[in-house]
């Protein structure tokens, strides 16, 4: 049989110990985890979502895990992170896979939820395939309620980066522009957020004080990488790095980077290096934000001569 129990504080050394993504360390127990769904990272959160984490047990033992937040009558797998996923361990066979996903189905029954939903891992983390849960999901009757555009590069295919951007990149070193990882607060206050704030009225989503807190605990899964000219601070890229994927979370540039084709430089210099770093992955993140929401074409376009091809994120919801 297979139990269900809400995550709580006194679970926390069992979760992370199951999840195994912290510090960078390589996983060997799980085929689908991420550092971010380790406890640390879901804290930074605090209380502006109300955690209702799920584990689930055969035996005593965990055999899977689902991050997860409560809004109302709705369970949400975790509105605060990048992707959600029902986390398990790499043995697991299918029948059990099934178990474990009508077990949650009665718990979220039984706690009277009326609404689950969910916005996948993209496959390219994935340690072994995955298919599973999207299978028993829609075969239960949920509904693909928003399908977003991951653009990536996968190294262990051919790609290939537009003749444009390399001879502006090349001109750029030629400008004396170089990279080199940097603190957060430069990048931050001097071209991230005045960038947002100028192009779309927004601010990044996590403060200053949280991405410095969340790299902290993650010393080897996130990065800021910052491109100058002498010592004028151009460009930056945040990087979030899991076990072989390497993903750009932010990336912006101030007007005389614009100019001076900052961006272009940093990451065709950044796609090369992890590569030779052994990287399987460079996820250059998603493009479309909601269903209804107009395509960026000229962001499309950037991505696609960098290199990076389409690949689907999907998210589902199920009414119960």
């Amino acid at each position: 049989m297979i139990s269900v129990t809400k995550y709580t504080p006194d679970y926390k050394s069992r979760w992370d110990r199951f999840v195994t993504s912290l510090m960078g360390s390589k996983n060997k127990g799980v085929k689908n985890t991420s550092f971010l769904f380790s406890r640390a990272f879901i804290a930074y959160h605090g209380e502006r979502f109300e955690d209702h984490s799920l584990l689930f047990f055969k035996d005593e033992k965990v055999i899977a895990v689902l991050p997860a937040n409560r809004e109302g009558a709705n369970l949400y797998s975790h509105q605060g992170l990048t992707y959600g996923a029902l986390v398990l361990e790499k043995g697991i066979a299918f029948a059990e896979t099934k178990q474990v996903v009508e077990a949650l189905l009665q718990y979220l029954k039984t706690e009277r939820f009326q609404h689950f939903q969910i916005k996948f891992i993209p496959q390219f983390y994935i340690q072994q395939p995955a298919y599973e849960l999207e299978h028993l999901l829609l075969e239960a009757g949920a509904q693909v309620v928003r399908s977003q555009l991951n653009f990536g590069i996968d190294y262990n295919r051919p790609y290939f980066i537009h003749a444009t951007k390399e001879r502006r990149a090349r001109q750029a070193e030629d400008r004396g522009l170089r990279y080199a990882e940097a603190d957060f607060a430069g990048f931050w206050n001097g071209v991230l957020k005045p960038r947002l704030a100028a192009k779309f009225d927004t601010e990044p989503v996590h403060s200053l004080g949280e991405i410095e807190l969340l790299q902290k605990q993650f010393p080897y899964n996130i990065k800021q990488i910052n491109c100058y000219q002498g010592e004028t601070l151009l460009a930056g890229v945040t990087l979030f790095l899991t076990e072989d994927v390497v993903k750009s979370q932010y990336g912006a540039t101030t007007p005389e980077g614009e100019k001076l084709r900052a961006m272009d430089f940093l990451f065709v210099n950044l796609i090369q290096d992890y590569k030779d770093a052994g990287y399987r992955f460079f996820d250059m993140g998603t493009v479309q934000g909601s269903r209804d929401e107009a395509y960026n074409f000229g962001l499309i376009k950037q991505k696609e001569e960098l290199g990076a091809q389409v690949y689907l994120q999907h998210t589902l919801k199920l009414d119960l």
